[in-house]
């Protein structure tokens, strides 16, 4: 988080993109109420003094698991063949909650994620994935879909308005998912850096040891050094 390139601005929110999301706002103090209970988010410690209001919720483990199951099964394809493939096949004919509990378990040979998926789709009502491509558009409309649901909440929550969303590490390097996200939340979207847990260490550390002045002018610093690609709804 500390390597979210928000340059003065207090109107964001961040997403932490990888195995595991991780979305929220930074606020100066901990926000406690009944509704930040109901919708299970916490208040962590921020490396500037404040506070990372958010909640933990899924990433792209569903996406691993079931090209882990593609691959063992002969039919290995790269993460960008997979989004592309997502992409050309259209809306999905099913909506995932990519949060249900029964997606969190590892994918074996006698319950691996897509049939998981298949069968979330069946016990809810509706058409089961016909193809591959349309299992992973599915995940990516969940995806999508519960990003902008939380940003909702926390907005909910705080009583302010989010406008812009910066989306850091691994997952940032997923274009379609960004794209998706910007149209799900209905807020510009920034994607990068890809490394932020590494470049958000260096940052904390130049500025304990008075290298760079200040976290703003880190922020500032990385924003110059580094590819942010920007998403429109």
């Amino acid at each position: 988080v500390a390597a979210v390139p928000a340059v003065e601005a207090s109107d964001y929110a961040y997403l932490s993109s990888g195995t595991w999301s991780l979305v929220g706002v930074e606020v100066p103090r901990p926000i406690i109420s009944d509704l930040s209970r109901e919708y299970n988010f916490t208040n962590e410690g921020a490396a500037n003094g404040g506070i990372r209001f958010l909640k933990n919720i899924m990433g792209l483990w569903i996406l691993q698991e079931c090209k882990r199951h593609w691959d063992g099964a002969g039919g290995a394809l790269s993460y960008d063949e997979l989004s592309r493939e997502a992409e050309e096949n259209g809306p999905a004919r099913f909506r995932m909650d990519v949060d249900d509990p029964r997606f969190l378990k590892p994918s074996v040979i006698e319950d691996s994620m897509p049939d998981r998926i298949a069968a979330y789709c069946r016990e809810t009502g509706q058409s089961a994935p016909g193809s591959r491509s349309e299992t992973v558009r599915g995940i990516y409309e969940g995806l999508a879909a519960k990003y902008a649901e939380n940003i909702g909440k926390i907005e909910e929550i705080t009583g302010s308005r989010i406008r812009e969303l910066y989306i850091v590490g691994g997952g940032s390097r997923d274009e379609y998912l960004s794209r998706l996200t910007a149209r799900a939340a209905k807020i510009p979207v920034h994607a990068g850096p890809k490394e932020a847990t590494a470049i958000g260490n260096i940052l904390i550390q130049a500025v304990a040891t008075g290298e760079i002045a200040s976290f703003n002018a880190g922020r500032a610093a990385i924003r110059e050094a580094y590819d942010i690609i920007d998403y429109n709804p």
